[in-house]
């Protein structure tokens, strides 16, 4: 006999791709996407009290993918307010509650954490399982820091959200996209970037062409073990990082 959870999950596979498929919600998802990019949706919501600059729909499935994965370390790249690093830190004391690993820790990396973010993150009952590095991203003893820290970890999972032009994206990616286990992901943020006319606020260096999806094509060129998991973007429609849900196969 099958198994229900089986069954449904094939389901949500079949309507997914069925969602894809569809010209006429395609058309409809992005003149969506575009017009909350402009309100600026994704600065409504807060995580635990902490302001998260997310689309609900990612949070959502990201949500299924770190119980899926069940990783003992979650690596960020760029923090803004902290509500993503609180999110992936409340998600992984889910997972030590429940028993499925035994201590979960968060990495938050950014070129600049402000004072008041610092301050909030810190003083949050999630801060024992987060620890902050404040540098760039892709500064060579920033990524050795967090290299040894992934060495004493079980599985790791991880973020990319901070600068987004292409070769920032793309550096990160040949430097943390390694350390992701086998199973679990490297979620890249923001690739919408490339898909939304007027989606970026006017002075920043990076726009169509030039952005994080580029970035994870370029990537995937060379790196072979990965692929796009397209039926989890699909399934939730709208999505902050179509194409930028990378799956370690191996």
């Amino acid at each position: 006999m099958e198994n229900p959870i089986d069954q449904f999950t094939a389901e949500i596979t079949e309507r997914a791709n069925l969602y894809r498929g569809n010209t006429a919600l395609q058309e409809e998802r992005k003149k969506f996407h575009e017009y909350i990019a402009k309100t600026k949706y994704a600065y409504n919501f807060f995580w635990l009290g902490v302001p998260v600059i997310q689309l609900p729909q990612d949070l959502q499935v990201i949500q299924e993918i770190i119980w899926k994965v069940k990783p003992d370390l979650i690596i960020e790249t760029g923090t803004a307010w902290g509500g993503s690093i609180i999110y992936s830190a409340s998600m992984l004391a889910l997972l030590e509650d429940c028993g499925e690993i035994e201590k979960g820790h968060v990495i938050g990396i950014d070129i600049e954490i402000r004072p008041h973010n610092k301050k909030n993150i810190l003083a949050h009952p999630m801060a024992k399982r987060i620890s902050l590095i404040e540098g760039s991203s892709i500064a060579p003893d920033v990524v050795e820091k967090v290299k040894a820290i992934a060495k004493t970890k079980k599985r790791v999972l991880v973020c990319l959200d901070s600068n987004h032009t292409h070769e920032h994206v793309l550096a990160e990616l040949r430097a943390y996209a390694p350390l992701v286990s086998v199973g679990s992901y490297c979620i890249v943020g923001d690739t919408a970037i490339e898909d939304v006319p007027g989606g970026t606020a006017s002075g920043r260096p990076w726009g169509k062409g030039n952005n994080p999806k580029t970035a994870v094509w370029e990537y995937l060129k060379d790196d072979q073990r990965f692929e796009i998991d397209k039926i989890v973007e699909s399934k939730i429609i709208l999505t902050g990082s179509p194409d930028g849900f990378l799956k370690r196969l191996k």
